[in-house]
């Protein structure tokens, strides 16, 4: 009676949410994003015959610092954009964030200016030294695009937001199909991944202008301090947080570049992008949404039915997906992306269960934020940069054949602690997430079960047919 009872509760929630308008602005934005997602995926099978794996290893290292600065370019204020209750207070904090992303490419640029052979030498890979200077317009731009982005995400405009990241996607696969074309390799895969991470600032930056005017022009330099100094648990804790979360992920693979035999960097790329695409097109397009509905149901007191509703959405719509991935991936990839990438398809099954998990708590792990949790939040990504890199590390001593492998079981370890500390945090009751994750066994099930027969026939088909 008890669980038919809790049952009841979640659905009766699932109801509210969709009233809401949750599932519908996930909707939009996950539409939206959709065919750019599509495009960036069904591009890959070209750009794998268009670079070699070495080339992916240099996008790695880009991508890779790229990845580990321009998260905490902002110095992580973006992310309290959408929390103030007046538009005045959250347009002082866009500022501060847009200023920060600037005073960071600034810096950036100066040190790649000074120090173009010594940075080349620490990221393991000499020949990145010629493309040093796209980091500071990608940190710049990246985090000048978080910023307009969450503020967009405050005024619920999400298809905005879907709009400039059709753009992104659009303009970088064009780019890195044609000056793969034109055989100018690597830059085009690099340049190809600056303008992922930033195109749509223009149009972000002139709608906002256009239509907030009146919050705008109410940013002043001492507001803009007075709003610091209110905010500062964001910079003291969140920023490292971010740099630990983003170095957990990077920092290992800039260690593979350097001491893995041949290119495994590389490969791990390409698995990675396989692997982030559903996670950028429903778990991306979920936390955005959860961060704007977020703080209003903490003040309502229901945070917790509500993230437990949408752990449950995310199990139900995500995971199958990914284990087909990972089930059909070893036999897919020399097909897909022909013979020479076979090694990207083993690395798939490996980061599945990661990627699973991770699928379950990145959407909402701005629950750490929305209850004041930055401490928390901050020791949990500590933890998870000493275990990642310190197993990558251990590997790279004493089992280096295995270092991917062991870079992949790292990360589902972290995640699945991460989702627990997130369910304790906001308080979800153990019948609750049972109850929202009950309806989602069937479907995947069913994922599982197709994966099979197709991993049989695709096998008979290279034996057979190929």
């Amino acid at each position: 009676m008890a669980h038919t009872a809790v049952s009841g509760k979640i659905r009766a929630r699932l109801s509210d949410v969709w009233r809401n308008g949750f599932v519908r602005n996930v909707g939009v934005l996950a539409g939206g994003t959709a065919f750019a997602q599509a495009l960036m995926v069904l591009v890959l099978p070209v750009l794998t015959r268009l670079y070699s794996p070495a080339d992916f290893t240099v996008l790695a290292v880009y991508a890779s610092v790229l990845g580990i600065f321009a998260g905490i370019a902002c110095l992580r204020l973006e992310i309290a954009i959408p929390i103030p209750e007046t538009d005045d207070e959250a347009a002082n904090l866009l500022a501060l964030a847009l200023a920060s992303a600037a005073g960071f490419g600034t810096i950036s640029g100066l040190l790649v200016w000074l120090f173009p052979v010594e940075l080349a030498a620490l990221s393991g890979q000499p020949q990145f030294e010629p493309y040093l200077w796209l980091l500071p317009f990608g940190i710049w731009l990246s985090g000048s695009y978080a910023a307009l982005q969450f503020w967009a995400t405050r005024k619920k405009q999400f298809a905005l937001i879907a709009k400039t990241r059709l753009s992104q996607a659009t303009g970088s696969t064009g780019v890195q199909v044609g000056f793969g074309w034109a055989g100018i390799a690597p830059f085009g895969l690099l340049l190809g991944q600056l303008i992922n991470s930033g195109a749509g600032v223009i149009g972000l930056g002139l709608k906002t202008w256009r239509d907030h005017r009146g919050a705008i022009t109410a940013i002043r330099p001492m507001r803009m301090l007075a709003t610091l100094r209110q905010y500062d648990r964001f910079p003291k804790y969140s920023v490292l947080e971010a740099f630990a979360n983003n170095g957990g992920i990077q920092f290992p693979v800039l260690i593979i570049a350097a001491l893995a035999a041949g290119p495994e960097a590389g490969f791990l790329m390409l698995a990675t992008r396989v692997m982030a695409a559903p996670m950028g097109l429903i778990g991306g397009a979920v936390s955005q949404v959860y961060l704007s509905r977020a703080p209003e149901e903490k003040r309502q007191g229901r945070l917790g039915p509500f993230t437990a509703t949408v752990i449950g959405g995310l199990f139900k719509m995500g995971v199958g997906p990914l284990l087909f991935a990972g089930i059909v991936a070893p036999v897919a990839f020399p097909l897909v992306f022909g013979a020479e990438w076979a090694r990207a398809g083993q690395i798939v099954s490996w980061m599945t269960p990661w990627f699973a998990v991770q699928f379950l708590a990145s959407p909402v792990s701005m629950t750490l934020h929305v209850t004041d949790n930055q401490k928390a939040a901050f020791s949990l990504q500590i933890t998870g940069l000493l275990l990642r890199v310190g197993a990558v590390l251990a590997a790279a001593q004493f089992a280096t054949q295995a270092i991917v492998e062991i870079y992949a079981l790292s990360g589902f370890v972290f995640y699945a602690f991460y989702l627990i500390v997130v369910v304790r945090l906001a308080r979800i009751s153990v019948a609750e997430l049972n109850a929202a994750l009950r309806t989602g066994w069937w479907s995947i099930g069913a994922w599982l079960l197709i994966a099979a027969n197709v991993h049989l026939l695709l096998s008979y088909g290279q034996e057979h047919w190929f």
